[in-house]
């Protein structure tokens, strides 16, 4: 999903030290709207700043490319742990949490994700009064405690505190900033630049859970988890130190646009990703327990699924964004919408393990795609850019709810015919992911009518 922004139709103003900005950028993880660039809100000084015009984008350089590495970093710290959740949500089922349902356990791993894009959005005004380190410090800190008191948990309400929602205030509080700075350093390159900044969270998807699937087993729960915590530690040195936004929002970001509920195309699209959210982590999540049970999949080769699901997804949210820039946003979303619920529902067949390494590449390239596309559809659906921040804001809000609440309800179908009912666990994901592309069939036949042609 994507950081909303405020209006597009002011003027900026320069900053001397502490600056600031905020993008429309398309996002991701995997989980989540990450990845990709589109406007750059305008911006203006604090209060008892000089105004003066707006700076121009150096367009590269060290400063700029260290944005772009501090971003990277960022993804890399909130998304890409995120993403890894299905490691932990396996090794709860059997350890610590034990006594716990699965729909409990994902719980932990679906307010982590809610409280990133909820307390990304909220914290709007904080970030455009200026704070920006503060927010940085704060979601370090946060980020860092839950971490390392996580690897101190002996049940299960422990772990929902720090791991859920200490972690994942964390994560809230850096995420904004992660997605607001490097398109203020770029005029020509900045999908390139937000593209290498976004894929933090696909790399940190890949690599933590290799890191802690391999540790584990070596050093136990323990200081597996407190490694990942020293990895993070170290990554974001980078952002406290570089991040140096060159703008002030001019006007402070509107959280709702109550007049956006009256545009079809939007609430149809809305529907759109909150179904969309709520069925494509259930694959996430439950994939490793899926394998072991129904493909006889060795529990070290299912903790890797994960990783794997990442990489595909790597390709997924680069690739198609380039091609939805001629066919359209929206009209690419619906389409990847589809094949993820065409992948989800054909997963209940795949009972060996060469078709579930297959799927989980196919899955991660689809998925990825549709994350990563919600930020510019909004953009595109809105015709008044003076509301594109609330319509923004909203829709983040939609996706976060969405991830909060799919999941748990698939681990309580899990739950019933004796704990093994795989079958309506894909059928929830799957129905889920095709209401999605319904709902986003109607946000586009509300905009543009039955032109098979138009680009949406």
């Amino acid at each position: 999903m994507q950081e909303p922004q405020s209006s597009t139709g002011t003027v900026a103003q320069p900053l001397s030290e502490k600056t600031t900005h905020h993008e429309v950028h398309s996002t991701e993880d995997s989980t989540p709207f990450v990845q990709g660039n589109q406007n750059t809100v305008p911006l203006q000084s604090p209060p008892n700043t000089q105004a003066s015009h707006s700076p121009t984008s150096p367009n590269g350089g060290a400063l700029a490319w260290l944005q772009v590495a501090a971003s990277f970093c960022i993804f890399l710290n909130t998304w890409g742990i995120v993403n890894m959740y299905g490691v932990f949500q396996t090794y709860y089922t059997y350890n610590i949490a034990e006594t716990s349902t699965n729909s409990a356990i994902s719980w932990i791993g679906s307010i982590q994700v809610f409280l990133l894009c909820f307390i990304g959005t909220v914290i709007g005004p904080i970030y455009d009064a200026g704070h920006l380190h503060l927010l940085l410090v704060s979601g370090t800190f946060l980020t860092l405690l839950g971490v390392f008191m996580t690897s101190l948990c002996k049940n299960y309400w422990q772990l929902f505190l720090a791991q859920g929602v200490v972690t994942g205030s964390g994560f809230g509080c850096l995420f904004l900033p992660g997605v607001t700075i490097v398109s203020q350093y770029f005029s020509t390159k900045k999908a390139f630049a937000t593209g290498i900044a976004s894929l933090g969270s696909s790399i940190g998807g890949v690599v933590y859970p290799i890191v802690w699937t391999q540790l584990q087993p070596k050093v136990g729960f323990g200081w597996a988890t407190r490694v990942i915590g020293f990895i993070i530690l170290a990554t974001l040195i980078l952002p406290l130190v570089v991040m140096r936004p060159l703008q002030y929002p001019k006007t402070r970001r509107s959280l709702l646009d109550i007049d956006s509920l009256k545009d079809v195309p939007y609430i149809f699209f809305g529907s759109g990703i909150l179904f969309g959210y709520m069925g494509i982590y259930v694959v996430f999540f439950y994939i490793q327990l899926y394998a072991m049970d129904r493909a006889g999949m060795s529990s070290y080769l299912a903790f890797y699924l994960p990783a794997l699901i990442n990489a595909g997804s790597s390709l997924g949210r680069i690739l198609p964004n380039f091609a939805a820039d001629y066919v359209g946003t929206l009209n690419m979303q619906m389409i990847f919408a589809f094949a993820s619920a065409v992948l989800s529902l054909s997963l209940i067949a795949i009972r060996n393990v060469q078709g579930i390494l297959a799927f989980c590449v196919l899955y991660g390239f689809f998925t990825g795609t549709f994350v990563s596309l919600p930020a510019p559809t909004v953009a595109s659906l809105s015709t008044n850019m003076a509301s594109l921040g609330g319509r923004m804001s909203m829709a983040f809000i939609t996706a976060g709810v969405g991830s909060l609440i799919g999941s748990p309800i698939a681990g309580a179908i899990l739950s019933t015919n004796g704990g093994n009912n795989w079958n309506m666990l894909q059928v929830w994901s799957g129905v889920l992911l095709i209401l999605s592309t319904l709902s986003m069939l109607g946000a586009r036949t509300a905009k543009v009518g039955a032109k098979l042609n138009a680009k949406v």
